[in-house]
């Protein structure tokens, strides 16, 4: 029975919570613009690409979109992948089926090479955000973007949270000693120069999505460390932590049973700033071409082909948009959750 009344009140803890998050309009419109922009990244090979969804050659139904046939089976010369911009395929298709391209048919590393003026192109109903310098499209090469910067930063942000939580909850219950060893070496490792190691780091080793996360966990891991340790240092002196004490239950049963998940609702509220920090990170890295490989839609690639381009100001405005978007409605959605868990704002 207790049991059951137990989860009857979390239940109505959760259903309280969800609904003070609603009532704050601001966060709450954020919250579904970040889902918009996330869940339409998610699927960017189905609204960028050029190739198509569908394809009927000969009385045969091909799928070019999740599968790569060679040019040969439509009437090409070469056993290579098809270009199905390639004029004298498209032909072939015209003449003997019919193919349906996506609503944008350009992949983030399609170049165009009929826009018939210097790149990088200004917006026409063709490029809706226009070409950059290599004629590829910057819509296209936005949403590639989106993706890859919110997935890069979702893990980088777990794992960081998880090194965070674990070594602060280290430090906060056991205190002592290990603190205190801990302590000096938090504070010797944050003083060091962050980004120049990550300049040297970076120029050392072939920059890819995993390199990066890892060069860059390297010192995101110790943001929740501090507030943590806090928490486990206050709450360790609480009288059913001494009673659980007592009673000879493990010193890791209640870091994790009784201690951890009072910490864990603390630090949910920084999630979405730690999540808008690497989104900045790694857009910087790309900036300076410290970050990943040019085979690789990039964010910061677009800011630098900007500054590169200031006569071209449908590049710089686009990303400059879409950054200020992204990084804004995490702020809002931060903002939101941290009002929610703030008990003196929910009495």
């Amino acid at each position: 029975m207790n049991e059951a009344e137990n989860k009857l009140d979390n239940s109505s803890l959760v259903k309280r919570k969800i609904s003070a998050f609603k009532k704050n309009k601001r966060a709450y419109v954020s919250l579904f613009l970040f889902l918009v922009l996330f869940f339409l990244s998610l699927f960017s090979e189905l609204i960028a690409n050029d190739k198509p969804y569908f394809l009927k050659y000969d009385g045969n139904l091909y799928f070019p979109v999740f599968k790569t046939y060679n040019e040969t089976v439509f009437g090409g010369d070469f056993p290579t992948p098809t270009n199905y911009k390639d004029p004298y395929i498209l032909k072939n298709i015209q003449e003997k089926g019919w193919m349906i391209m996506p609503p944008i048919p350009f992949s983030f590393n399609t170049v165009d090479y009929e826009i018939g003026r210097p790149t990088p192109s200004a917006p026409d109903a063709k490029h809706l955000l226009g070409t950059d310098m290599e004629g590829r499209d910057i819509l296209a090469r936005i949403l590639y973007g989106i993706r890859i910067s919110i997935f890069f930063a979702f893990v980088l942000t777990l794992v960081s949270s998880v090194i965070g939580i674990f070594i602060g909850a280290i430090q906060g219950y056991f205190g002592g000693k290990i603190d205190i060893l801990l302590q000096r070496f938090l504070e010797i490792w944050d003083s060091l120069p962050q980004l120049f190691i990550l300049i040297i780091i970076s120029s050392i080793f072939l920059p890819t999505f995993w390199s990066l996360l890892f060069i860059l966990l390297l010192f995101s891991w110790s943001s929740l460390t501090g507030m943590v340790r806090a928490e486990f240092l206050r709450a360790r002196n609480l009288e059913f932590v001494r009673a659980a004490q007592a009673l000879g239950v493990s010193d890791m049963r209640i870091i994790y049973r009784h201690i951890l998940p009072n910490a864990v609702v603390t630090t949910i509220t920084f999630v979405p700033f730690i999540m808008s920090e690497a989104i900045v990170a790694l857009t910087a890295l790309d900036f300076l071409g410290l970050g990943l490989s040019h085979e690789y839609p990039s964010l910061g690639d677009l800011v630098r082909e900007g500054k590169d381009n200031l006569q071209s100001p449908w590049i710089g405005l686009s990303i400059f948009i879409v950054l200020s978007t992204l990084l804004t409605v995490l702020i809002f959605i931060g903002e939101g959750v941290r009002d929610v868990f703030d008990t003196r704002k929910n009495k």
